[in-house]
């Protein structure tokens, strides 16, 4: 029996709002979705699971239309989802009403309930939010019911508002694979057993990392898993050295380059580190326009030659100052003594 096990797609999210990637990424949320639909058709999938949060928000029936659509294309894929907490129950949520196709069971209530494919052994059961938070261990007391030969848990959560998850109990429970759905970075808690297959896409700068799904195969009573790469973009955290000689034109060039060779499609945080001239002031803005960037941040320190400032104000404040650190400072007094000779430059000649 092959599997598919997808969570957190996130359908009508806009990452990133307000910046010109934005549009592109919400449309491009759709399109991975309907890509593993598709290549689940294509390598003939038993069973494609659904841990939560397929939508960012409350779906409407339009777009649950146009995902019922896509699962038809699938007809011998029997398909298991449940509501996490961006999209759960509503007492008038439409996933309670919507005339879903044949291949497909939604687990739509927060009590545990499961569906059963006696045609491959299998049982899949699980639960739905209906509320944005469910702060109880839900899953802890949860047993393999030993009732068929394979039964797989289909759960959402893991952190403090939105049920929490013990690794050991959930190993405890027996379960043959536990498709985990709410963290956004892929996780394995047991080899091929309880796994977090992490966004289908990234939704937001945390996000960093591969994205993509888990596809696996349950034979005689083995599991085994393999995680598949399939966002289009992620987010990149660039950290750039800087010197005393580093210039506008050398970081703009620098940066130009590294991002054409990390990829022109991905999203960036740009971080400069290092020490700089002290005399150099970079034009963070200049650097926007280089690609898709989202923030650039200046955590560089002057750096100060000491023995030039020792020699330019000799027999100074200043001087004293510098002296006193000693030759080798640690980091922490390193700091101090940047901060010092800052703040005794900006008071002005008269105290040096």
């Amino acid at each position: 029996m092959r599997f598919f096990h997808i969570a957190d797609v996130h359908l009508g999210a806009e990452p990133d709002k307000g910046y010109p990637w934005s549009q592109d990424r919400s449309r491009e949320i759709w399109d991975s979705f309907r890509r593993v639909i598709e290549q689940a058709g294509r390598d003939h999938v038993d069973l494609l699971l659904i841990a939560g949060d397929l939508f960012h928000r409350q779906p409407l029936a339009r777009e649950l239309k146009e995902v019922n659509a896509m699962f038809s294309t699938i007809p011998d894929t029997k398909i298991v989802l449940i509501a996490g907490n961006h999209d759960y129950l509503r007492k008038d949520s439409p996933y309670r009403k919507f005339p879903w196709g044949k291949n497909v069971w939604g687990l739509w209530s927060q009590e545990f309930s499961h569906v059963d494919f006696p045609e491959m052994g299998v049982r899949v059961r699980g639960c739905s939010y209906e509320s944005r938070e469910i702060r109880q261990p839900l899953y802890d007391s949860l047993k393999k019911s030993g009732e068929m030969p394979v039964e797989i848990l289909l759960a959402h959560g893991g952190d403090e508002k939105h049920i929490p998850i013990s690794r050991e109990r959930l190993i405890a429970g027996g379960f043959d694979y536990v498709a985990l759905g709410h963290i956004h970075k892929p996780q394995v808690l047991l080899e091929d057993r309880i796994i977090y297959p992490g966004s289908l896409e990234p939704t937001e700068k945390n996000d960093t990392g591969v994205h993509g799904f888990v596809k696996g195969e349950i034979k005689k009573g083995k599991v085994r898993t393999a995680f598949v790469p399939w966002a289009v973009r992620e987010y990149k955290e660039l950290r750039i050295p800087v010197t005393r000689e580093t210039t506008q034109y050398r970081l703009t060039q620098f940066l130009q380059e590294l991002i054409k060779k990390m990829g022109e499609k991905h999203i960036y945080t740009v971080l400069l580190e290092g020490k700089r001239d002290p005399d150099t002031e970079f034009h963070l803005n200049q650097l926007y326009s280089l690609g898709n960037i989202r923030a650039v941040e200046d955590q560089t320190r002057p750096g100060w030659s000491l023995e030039e400032l020792c020699r330019k104000y000799k027999g100074s404040l200043l001087e004293e100052y510098i002296r006193s650190f000693g030759e080798k400072p640690d980091e922490e007094a390193e700091k101090a003594l940047e901060y010092g000779i800052g703040a005794l430059l900006e008071t002005g000649e008269e105290i040096l």
